[in-house]
Formats: C-alpha cells, sequence, structure tokens
C-alpha cells in the first residue's frame, strides 16, 4: 500500500475532524473531497464511517469530567437525570426516521450534487435565523427542559439528508426555540455523542465485509487524525461562538456549494455526480 493512500486517508482524517461540528456539513465535505481523490468505493465509504468515531472521542474526552459527573450522579441528581432525558428525547426523532430510510438516503442522495445543494440552502437558513435573532429564553444546558429538546430532535432530521449539517440542524434548530448560542452549540457536542455513536456503529456493522486487515493502517491515520483536529475544533468553537455569529459559516457554504456545483459542470460531470 503506496504512501499516497496514507496522505489521502490523513487528508480525509482532517476534514473529517474540522468540519464534524461546525455547521458546514462533515459528511459534505467527505463525499466531495473523497470524490475529488478519487478516494471511493465501498471501502472508502467505511472508513469515512470509521474516522467518524475519532471525531467523536474528541468530544468525548474535551468534556470527560462533565460526563463522569453525569455517570455518577444521574441516580441520585434530578438535574442529571434531565440532562439524559433531554439527550434521549433529542436522540429519538432522527434514530427512527433515519432507520426507515437509511437505504434510500445512501442509494440516491449521497452524491456531490445533493450535496452542493444543501450547503447553499443551509447556508441561506443560517442567515435567515440569525436575522432573525429569536429571543433567548435558556441560557444553559442544564436550564433546557424536556419539550425544547424533543423540539431540537425534530430539527436534527433534516441532516439526515447529506449536506445539510448534524451541528448545523441540531443549533440553528436549538437557537429558533429560544436556547442561546453557546448552549445551543454545547448541547449539538453532547448530543453528537450518543446518535454518531449509534449511526457510526451501525454503519460499521452493516458494512463490516468491506474491512479487511491490510487496511488497518489508513483506518488508524485516519482515526487519529479525525481525533485531534476535531479535539482542537471543539475547543476553538465553544470561544468562538461565545464572541461571534454563524453568518461566516453561511456565506462559506454557499460560497463552496456554488464552487462545487461550477466545477462539476465545467469539468463536464454534473450529470455523473448525480
Amino acid at each position: 500500500m503506496g504512501a499516497l493512500v496514507y496522505l489521502k486517508a490523513a487528508i480525509l482524517g482532517l476534514v473529517e475532524g474540522a468540519t464534524e461540528f461546525l455547521p458546514i456539513s462533515s459528511t459534505g465535505h467527505l463525499i466531495l473531497v473523497g470524490d475529488w481523490l478519487n478516494f471511493t468505493g465501498m471501502t472508502a465509504d467505511t472508513f469515512e464511517i470509521f474516522i467518524q468515531l475519532g471525531a467523536i472521542l474528541a468530544v468525548v474526552w474535551f468534556y470527560r469530567a462533565t460526563l463522569l459527573n453525569v455517570v455518577r450522579h444521574w441516580m441520585d441528581n434530578p438535574t442529571e437525570r434531565r440532562f439524559l432525558w433531554n439527550l434521549f428525547l433529542a436522540f429519538l426523532p432522527a434514530a427512527v426516521v433515519g432507520l426507515g430510510v437509511y437505504h434510500w438516503l445512501k442509494e440516491y442522495l449521497f452524491n456531490p450534487l445533493t450535496v452542493a445543494a444543501a450547503l447553499v440552502v443551509g447556508g441561506f437558513i443560517i442567515l435567515l435565523i440569525e436575522w432573525w435573532s429569536p429571543r433567548v429564553r435558556i441560557e444553559s444546558v442544564a436550564d433546557m427542559r424536556p419539550k425544547t429538546a424533543l423540539e431540537i430532535g425534530l430539527a436534527q432530521v433534516l441532516s439526515l439528508f447529506p449536506g445539510v449539517s448534524r451541528s448545523g440542524a441540531t443549533i440553528m434548530g436549538a437557537m429558533s426555540v429560544g436556547v442561546s448560542r453557546v448552549a445551543a452549540t454545547e448541547f449539538s457536542f453532547f448530543l453528537a455523542i450518543p446518535v454518531m455513536f449509534a449511526a457510526t456503529l451501525y454503519d460499521l456493522y452493516k458494512s463490516r465485509q468491506y474491512v479487511h486487515g491490510n487496511d488497518v493502517g489508513i483506518f488508524a491515520v485516519g482515526f487519529v487524525v479525525a481525533f485531534l483536529s476535531a479535539l482542537v475544533v471543539v475547543k476553538w468553537l465553544i470561544h468562538f461562538v461565545a464572541h461571534h455569529d454563524f453568518k461566516g459559516f453561511a456565506w462559506y457554504r454557499i460560497a463552496f456549494g456554488v464552487l462545487v456545483l461550477a466545477y462539476y459542470w465545467y469539468t463536464g460531470r454534473l450529470g455523473a455526480a448525480m
């Protein structure tokens, strides 16, 4: 196995870690970058699923003290129990809908054209929500009520469409129902843990026949790079949202989506990208 494939694995690991928790769609970027690197096929798809574990473990590590406290005290602390209940309610809608449409989405929508369109549309939705600027009623994750968590979970269903962004759907959904920008971002991180673990392990189980012993090296490289880059992004994003809005991410989505469409049109591959 040549050095080039390890370089591709490192690039995709960096893309996963850098985009998973930003509202710009990690799945969309992986589909596009994988296509441009000619890193495609069932083994490549399984690799892209596997490196998501590296990204989500970065969140677990970053919030390890909070998570350990929840594990230790959820039985005797009502606040910790409500936190777990909120996560379950927010997790449930996408889990139920995802199981029903998983194969259809994989077959028909995981392609560069739909990703590019979703990037553009999602960018305009973020701008609309930022312009609307809903009144903040919930300042912290601890203040969140079950009804709000369920509403965020319903918003997360939109992220099943490739290119929408799981973090983007949950953060914007939370802000739309009155959650502060920082609390919405933190809850998105926490919600990523059950959602991504469930989705990733399910995908890996379905794709287990495409994992071979000689692929261990590239899987390991992608995993480590995704973990390290995601750790940096999580820490940075928490600081960023305390002082900035998401308009920059929205304009990035729009510009990137238009660039992708222009690229496939210019190269005559627009039809093949569908």
